[in-house]
Order: structure tokens, then C-alpha cells, then sequence
């Protein structure tokens, strides 16, 4: 389908020094280019055999063999990984946005199907109902749509702070790449957590149809499970996040993104009831996550077993914060819409509901995750091997 295929290969040179620090980044040319640009002999690679996967089987993941084939070197040599890591920083927040799709997707199928699918009464009425009367499918509707509201929020504000890291000027510069830095693994990891979450509500709404492949829905399902683990795990994501955007500047970047948030539920209009409702939700969330944060970088002895056994849990403490707090900024928003008259008064309206459903419904997981970081750090390493 193309004239020639261009493979980026890390690889080690035969005295490069162990670990990571010794790998490189090759270019491998499927066919060799000749100096005049024309295409010359054909390399010695080859596509050994194609995986057969879970999902995304639109994408074909292949062994290769490179035996005796030519590369070039890209950069410097065993500098290979901070090279992939340019492009796996872009990668992430991809990721990210990938699963704010597929679990839109399914959202999308799954709310279609709730206003098709006849099934039981309501209350005293004989009549039968399409199944997106009955309140536990709107409360997985629900908890579909607000959360992937704000997992789109997430990435557009991180993608954000990564133009502004570019754009900006000098100090101005610096402080949104911080910001940049500490957005990218928590909108990844969160983002594809949530997608899981999501995607296994499309099918639960479908009842034994999503079950079902020819229904469609079981596919999104399939297809998000490999956004937890490519670009970086879940758990490598969360590693990132604690151990060099949180204990190795000591919390600052942190620090200064909560303040604002501080600073924009501040400014809030509390004599609206919503507005008052999300600010007092907020600031608790916000109290607990200072409080554990302190805690974690308190935590000197051990730091590294007790970093590493709270990280998941502590990327998600942020990534619902987060999520609370672009929830709370769009109930304002649509609060000063729905007073303006907008013609779009039906979006505002879905959108004051959602966003408050996730304030009162998800943003409380912030104290589950704290309490688990607090109080159930210290069994993960208790168990002996030999006990599992």
C-alpha cells in the first residue's frame, strides 16, 4: 500500500553499557533509499508473523525480525530512550484522547439502545417502557456522560498547557510546562482507567445483547482495554506522576495547581445554590488531597516501597479532583449561559445536570483513594511471597 515502510527502531550498539542508558534509536528502511532519493535493494526485515489480539483489530501488531538488516542512527548513541520519550509524551496525552473517544462511542451506542429497548413498567403504569426510563440506566447513563465530559476537558486543558509551554513567554513558559508535565500522565492514566469503566457500562446497558458481538458493543470494550497499557502503563504513569511531578520538586507543581483551583471556586457566585453546592464539595476534596499530600512527602522512611504502593491510587485521587473541578467550572459556565438565553439552552441544561452529578456522585471517590493511600500502604508489602 506504500512505496516503502519506515520502521524507528531501539536498539543497543554492541558497547553500549547496560539498562536503559544504553539504548539507541535506529531508522530501518523497509527499502534501502539511494543517495540520489530513488528506492534501491530491499533491507533484510521482515514481518514475521501477525499478532492476534483482544481489540483493535484494525491494527496490525506484527513480530519483526531484523537480522542482519541495515539502520541508521538517530541522535546520539544511548540516547535512544530520551529520543521515544519526545514522542511518547505527545503519545500520552493521544492516548488520552483515544479513550475519551471510544468512550464516548459507547456512550453514544449504549444511549441509542436505552431509547429503543422496550422493557418493564414504571410505577403504577401498565404501559411498557423503552429501558431509559428506569433510573438505574439513567444512573449509568449518567455516569457515563459526566465522566467523559470531563475526561474531555482534561485533555483539552492539558493539550493546552503544552501549547502554552511553547507559546508562551520566558517565565510564563516555564510554569505552564510544569503544569504540562504534571497534566500528561494523570489525563492519560485516568482517561483510560475511566474508559473501562465506561466501556463495561455500554455493555451493561445492552443487558445479554451487549454480549453480544453483533450488537457492536462488546467492541468498544475490547478495543479500550489497550489504552491502560500502551504509551506506559497505568502503573507507569502513576510512578511518573508521584516520583518525578510530585516528591521531586516537593509537591510544588501540585501546590500550584491547586491554588488554582483555589482561586477559581473563589470566585464563584455562592449566592446560587449549584455554585455553592460544588464549592463545598470542592474544598473538601481539595482539603483531603493537601492532607495526603503532605503525608506522602512527609513520609521519608520507605519512601520508595510507599510511593510505589500508592501511586495508582494517588493518580486517580487527581484525576477526580480534576475531573470535580472542571465539573464545577462548567456549572458556572452554564449557569451564566442558561441566564444569557443561549440558544443552545438544551446543551447548558444537560450540562448543569452532568456536571453536578459527577460533583455528588464521583468526585467523593477523592476520599476512597486518600483513605486507601493513608491507611493501606503498608499491607501491599506485608504479605511473604511464598503467601500469595
Amino acid at each position: 500500500m506504500s512505496e516503502n515502510i519506515v520502521h524507528m527502531v531501539l536498539a543497543r550498539l554492541p558497547d553500549a553499557p547496560k539498562g536503559v542508558k544504553g539504548i539507541s534509536l535506529f531508522l530501518v528502511p523497509k527499502i534501502k533509499v539511494n543517495k540520489d532519493g530513488s528506492l534501491g535493494d530491499r533491507n533484510n526485515l521482515h514481518a514475521l508473523s501477525v499478532e492476534h489480539k483482544l481489540g483493535i483489530h484494525g491494527c496490525a501488531t506484527c513480530v519483526m525480525s531484523f537480522e542482519e538488516a541495515e539502520g541508521f542512527l538517530v541522535g546520539e548513541p544511548n540516547q535512544g530512550l530520551a529520543c521515544m520519550f519526545t514522542m511518547m509524551n505527545d503519545a500520552r496525552i493521544g492516548v488520552a484522547c483515544e479513550s475519551v473517544a471510544i468512550a464516548e462511542r459507547s456512550y453514544q451506542q449504549a444511549l441509542s439502545y436505552a431509547k429503543e429497548r422496550v422493557q418493564g413498567t414504571i410505577g403504577l403504569k401498565d404501559e411498557r417502557v423503552t429501558i431509559i426510563h428506569h433510573p438505574d440506566v439513567r444512573r449509568m447513563l449518567l455516569t457515563m456522560k459526566s465522566q467523559i465530559e470531563v475526561m474531555r476537558a482534561l485533555v483539552y486543558v492539558a493539550t493546552a498547557e503544552m501549547d502554552l509551554s511553547e507559546l508562551s513567554e520566558s517565565d510564563e513558559k516555564i510554569s505552564h510546562r510544569v503544569k504540562a508535565d504534571l497534566l500528561t500522565p494523570i489525563a492519560k492514566g485516568w482517561c483510560s482507567e475511566m474508559c473501562q469503566e465506561i466501556t463495561s457500562l455500554g455493555i451493561q446497558i445492552h443487558g445479554g445483547m451487549g454480549y453480544v458481538e453483533e450488537t457492536g458493543a462488546a467492541q468498544h470494550y475490547r478495543d479500550a482495554r489497550i489504552t491502560t497499557i500502551y504509551e506506559g502503563t497505568t502503573a507507569i504513569q502513576a510512578n511518573d506522576l508521584i516520583g518525578r511531578k510530585f516528591i521531586k520538586d516537593k509537591g510544588e507543581g501540585l501546590l500550584t495547581l491547586i491554588k488554582e483551583m483555589r482561586k477559581s471556586v473563589d470566585d464563584f457566585d455562592l449566592t446560587k445554590d449549584d455554585l455553592a453546592m460544588a464549592s463545598q464539595e470542592l474544598y473538601n476534596a481539595i482539603n483531603r488531597t493537601e492532607n495526603i499530600s503532605t503525608f506522602i512527602l512527609s513520609e521519608e522512611k520507605n519512601r520508595e516501597y510507599l510511593s510505589g504502593s500508592v501511586s495508582f491510587n494517588f493518580l486517580m485521587m487527581l484525576g477526580t479532583l480534576i475531573g470535580g473541578w472542571l465539573a464545577a467550572r462548567s456549572i458556572e459556565i452554564s449557569l451564566k449561559a442558561l441566564e444569557s438565553d443561549s440558544i443552545e439552552s438544551d446543551f447548558y441544561k444537560a450540562k448543569l445536570i452532568s456536571s453536578k452529578f459527577f460533583i455528588l456522585n464521583i468526585l467523593p471517590k477523592v476520599n476512597f483513594y486518600a483513605d486507601s493511600i493513608e491507611k493501606g500502604a503498608d499491607l501491599v508489602m506485608e504479605m511473604k511471597e511464598e503467601l500469595f
